[in-house]
Formats: structure tokens, sequence, C-alpha cells
């Protein structure tokens, strides 16, 4: 069975439009293109590298699917990403039928949800989600995702397409990897864990676990 594994780059507040250049996303008149650019060093890059050391398929949105076959098919072939990217097989999910001209390409449409399904049970690499806002709700709506990798940079900008929105659903996770990079950027990665777990600091109400860590962060402290 193949894991659906997220990557997503995103500010302080959420945004995760256009992190990657000025034109990259322009939808809703956004202006802030590019914002992650001054924040990456090898420690950003070298967790990227980490997760696609492993052999996977790419697993796009309509948009990030454009954007990358307008860019990775025309840079030269030992490019150690154009010549994986060009490689291997990318999934396009898509609510409308469009072209695919980037070779290796498959749509996904009509009932996505299903055939995602569909996708993750069948013998194959994991899927890698790359950018995707749109899809990511999706994935996020129907608890799709089975890893998820977020970088978080010291920046915040006030309006853009979220990472978390209406649709998604209440869930625990949790950490597998945290890692602080020179820049601020905060890379952290996550599992599913289940039902969210409810508790009570009313002392009455806490349990006995919960008092017994009060107690000795009481007599610790004071």
């Amino acid at each position: 069975m193949r894991k659906i594994i997220v990557c997503t780059f995103m500010t302080m507040d959420g945004v995760l439009q256009a992190p990657g250049g000025p034109q990259e996303d322009t939808s809703g008149g956004f202006k802030w293109g590019g914002w992650m650019s001054p924040y990456t060093d090898d420690q950003t890059d070298s967790k990227l590298g980490q997760i696609m050391s492993k052999p996977f398929d790419l697993l796009l949105g309509r948009r990030t699917y454009e954007i990358f076959s307008a860019y990775w098919p025309y840079q030269n072939s030992d490019h150690p990403i154009a010549g994986l990217f060009n490689r291997i097989r990318k999934y396009v999910v898509s609510s409308n039928a469009i072209d695919l001209p980037w070779e290796n390409s498959e749509l996904i449409t009509g009932d996505t949800v299903s055939e995602l399904q569909k996708l993750k049970k069948q013998d194959g690499p994991d899927l890698l989600v790359h950018g995707s806002s749109v899809l990511i709700q999706t994935l996020l709506a129907n608890n799709l995702i089975d890893e998820l990798h977020i970088w978080t940079f010291p920046i915040t900008l006030g309006e853009g397409r979220k990472l978390f929105k209406d649709g998604t659903q209440a869930a625990q996770w949790k950490l597998t990897d945290a890692v602080i990079a020179s820049t601020g950027a905060i890379i952290t990665s996550y599992v599913p864990d289940g039902d969210v777990k409810l508790g009570s600091f009313i002392l009455g109400e806490a349990s006995e676990a919960e008092i017994a860590r009060r107690e000795k962060f009481a007599k610790e402290t004071y």
C-alpha cells in the first residue's frame, strides 16, 4: 500500500501560497510570491533531500502541475531534481480534463477521493505532494495523509491561501522529527495519531496523571 506524503512550506500564520517566486501564484491579488527564499539553508535543503531520497511518484494539484510542467522539462537533464521529476510518474488531480504535456503524467478526475483511495491501495512507490494547496485541503478533509512535513518560516503575511482551512478534520498528529534551521525556519514531521483526546485543567476533573504532573512541577518550581 502506498503512502501519501505531504511536504509544504508555510508562514507562521499558515500561508502556503507562492513560496517560490513572484509569479508562482498571484491569484487573489497575492503580492508576496517568493517569501520563502531568504529563509532556506543547508538544513532546510537536507530535510527535503532526505524525504526525496526514497522512491516516490508525484501527486500534484492542477496549478502546481502547470507550474512544474512549465519549468522542469526544460532544465538540463543532468540536474538531479529535473532528471528525477521528468522520469517518475506524475498523478494530477483536477476537477476538469486538462492537457498533460509533461511525460509520464496521468490525470485523476471525477470522484477524486475514491480514485485517490484506489491509488493508495496499489503497489508502487509512495506519493509525494508538493505545493498543491487545493489538493491538500481534499486530503486533510478525507484523512488521506500518511506523513505531513511542514517547513514553518519566521514570517507573517496576513493574506493568501492557508494550509489548514475549513474542512480539516479533528485529529491528533504525532511529532516524529523537528529541526530548527539557522534562518529560524522550523521543520516538523508528523504522522496521524488517532482521535483527539480531551482532558481538563480543572483540579476536580483532571486525570491522576495530570494531577501527579502538576504536583511534581510545583515541588520542583516552588
